[in-house]
């Protein structure tokens, strides 16, 4: 029977990269990666890190661009567009992320696109782009 949504291996990929965004832990990066060379498209400058040290640069800069970032806490949507293709697998994932920046609550809104690749027995990320479709500052009260 062919898979419908990304199973619980392929959605640890994602989940790893929110609680490093989230916490700034690069343990949760561990075996997340593809040995090959990962792309990535990010919502900050530069915007792409491509090419054999793509995942370092982009670690420096998410930390960064996370600085002014608290209580960071995001929140999944159904996996949509899911297909296996032989060793790798295709996904987009409806997230919303909620917290503080520089001490005012925000409320962003978008999608990630993510290929995945089977190396080692494991499921890895191979490429992802962040695209934001909804950003507000909140009031205290939301």
């Amino acid at each position: 029977m062919e898979l419908e949504v990304p199973d619980d291996a392929m959605m640890a990929v994602p989940q790893a990269i929110a609680r490093f965004i989230a916490g700034g832990d690069e343990r949760s990066l561990e075996n997340i990666f593809s040995d090959q060379a990962v792309t990535i498209v990010e919502n900050f400058a530069p915007y792409l890190f491509e090419g054999a040290d793509a995942v370092d640069r982009w670690k420096v800069a998410m930390r960064a661009h996370a600085e002014h970032l608290e209580n960071l806490r995001p929140k999944f949507g159904d996996p949509q567009d899911f297909s296996v293709t032989g060793e790798q697998a295709f996904f987009t994932l409806p997230t919303s992320w909620r917290g503080l920046v520089q001490g005012t609550p925000f409320y962003e809104e978008g999608g990630w696109a993510f290929l995945l690749v089977r190396e080692s027995d494991s499921w890895r990320l191979r490429s992802y782009g962040w695209a934001v479709t909804h950003m507000a500052v909140l009031d205290e009260a939301e």
